[in-house]
């Protein structure tokens, strides 16, 4: 019988520490194969798509990145029904070892000038396999974090998916910036030094990989699996019984939308943003980006410990008033930036602002769902709505730009964080809620 107590009780700060480091070493790996393709989309667009000026290549990649969430869904779905039924461990092990397929496909794919239309199709096959990798990663990472973690602190340690998200993204940038400055030039970059990084991935992904083989199962999967009886167990992980939760689907679908956009634009999309539109040098964005992205990384626990005093709910709130007021002026001023300084002071606050939705998330949703439905409730509706909304952020806004109406995309955004601001308003705070707490114990 379900009990409302600590279900990782039982369990020593260092192991449940040393369970926490497994489950997230891997995500960082995944993380960073994903956001490689971002940051060296600027060198490798010529070798897959030749012709045509600068926007137009970078439209055709933002395409292709935009195809591979539309396999964030069928990800979520697939890796998300495996880790309801088989545990998350598992789980967690196929997702690294598709990622690491990808990877090493788009590293020895040969250019355009050697085989001509495969090899986009090549690239395009790539970035689906990592699609389902990252569509089935998010929710069962974030179930797995958000189960090791204890009551008392579970704002804190889950935030710890999107430090790790964003140490990614981080050491994506990192190893730009080091062949950009230190061991190669723009020409050998462009011809094959964007290789490196996806080499680099694959291989830290067989590593995330031996050490996903040796990390705990959740001790709350453990006693559901010894609860349920055999009808149960065929049940569990499926769409008809996610469907016995639409308030929660709804709610995962209405908070993530208007945050995964702005949080897109601030990763992802912003270091283009600075080369293509405000024309300060590659190199330069490299390091504002770069530099941004780590403070925004050191916030996302402090953020995550204050909702363990506060709630939720508030700093979701924060999150959608001042991304709802402040999004415009920050991008438009950002345009038109007069110095490196405006800008990271610009993009550091606009990351401040995201760090409301982005530090809590994962534990939200994984506080909405029972342990049945747990992975597959935060990775399905999560990656439909990041598929629609985060994954087309670079395509609407290079769109507008090449329409001429770049300041329409500004708008875009300002609508979708007021939209998921009319959710937080309605929604529980999931801290006194969480079905968590009525896990088996």
């Amino acid at each position: 019988m379900a009990t409302t107590m600590d279900t990782t009780a039982t369990m020593t700060p260092a192991q449940r520490l040393r369970s926490i480091f497994s489950g997230s070493v891997g995500n960082l790996v995944e993380w960073y194969d994903w956001y490689v393709y971002a940051a060296f989309s600027l060198y490798f667009a010529e070798v897959f798509f030749p012709g045509g000026d600068s926007t137009s290549q970078l439209l055709k990649t933002a395409a292709i990145f935009a195809v591979g969430f539309l396999m964030r869904p069928l990800g979520g779905w697939l890796l998300g029904r495996y880790a309801d039924r088989h545990g998350r461990r598992r789980a967690l092990m196929l997702s690294v070892l598709m990622m690491c397929a990808g990877s090493l496909i788009i590293a020895c794919t040969p250019g355009h000038a050697s085989i001509g239309i495969a090899a986009p199709i090549l690239l395009v096959l790539a970035r689906l396999l990592q699609g389902l990798s990252v569509g089935g990663e998010y929710g069962t990472s974030a179930t797995y974090l958000s189960e090791m973690a204890t009551r008392a602190h579970r704002g804190f340690w889950s935030s710890f998916q999107y430090v790790t998200l964003v140490m990614g993204h981080l050491i994506a940038l990192g190893v730009l910036i080091a062949l950009q400055r230190v061991f190669l030039t723009d020409e050998q970059l462009r011809e094959w030094g964007w290789r490196i990084p996806f080499l680099i991935g694959a291989v830290a992904a067989v590593v995330a990989l031996w050490l996903r083989r040796n990390m705990s199962e959740t001790e709350s999967f453990e006693r559901s699996e010894a609860d349920r009886s055999n009808d149960h167990q065929r049940k569990q992980g499926t769409l008809r019984l996610l469907m016995q939760h639409p308030r929660a689907l709804l709610t995962v679908v209405g908070l993530t939308m208007g945050g995964t956009l702005a949080f897109y634009t601030y990763t992802t999309y912003v270091h283009k943003f600075l080369v293509n539109s405000a024309g300060i040098a590659s190199e330069t964005a490299s390091l504002i980006n770069a530099s941004t992205l780590f403070v925004y990384m050191l916030l996302q626990p402090v953020v995550g410990a204050l909702s363990d005093r506060i709630g939720r709910r508030p700093i979701l709130i924060a999150f959608g008033v001042l991304g709802t007021l402040c999004t415009w002026p920050i991008l438009s001023t950002l345009q038109d930036a007069s110095s490196p300084a405006q800008a990271f002071w610009l993009i550091l606050g606009a990351l401040v602002i995201v760090s409301g939705y982005t530090a809590i998330n994962a534990v939200v949703k994984a506080e909405l769902f029972p342990i049945e439905i747990r992975a597959l409730g935060v990775g399905l509706p999560y990656a439909l709505t990041v598929a629609l909304f985060g994954g087309t952020a670079e395509y609407v806004a290079l769109w507008f730009k090449n329409a001429g109406l770049e300041s329409g995309f500004y708008w875009y955004v300002t609508a979708s964080i007021a939209c998921s601001l009319l959710v937080y308003l309605w929604m529980p705070d999931t801290r006194r809620t969480s079905l968590i707490d009525r896990d088996p114990a």
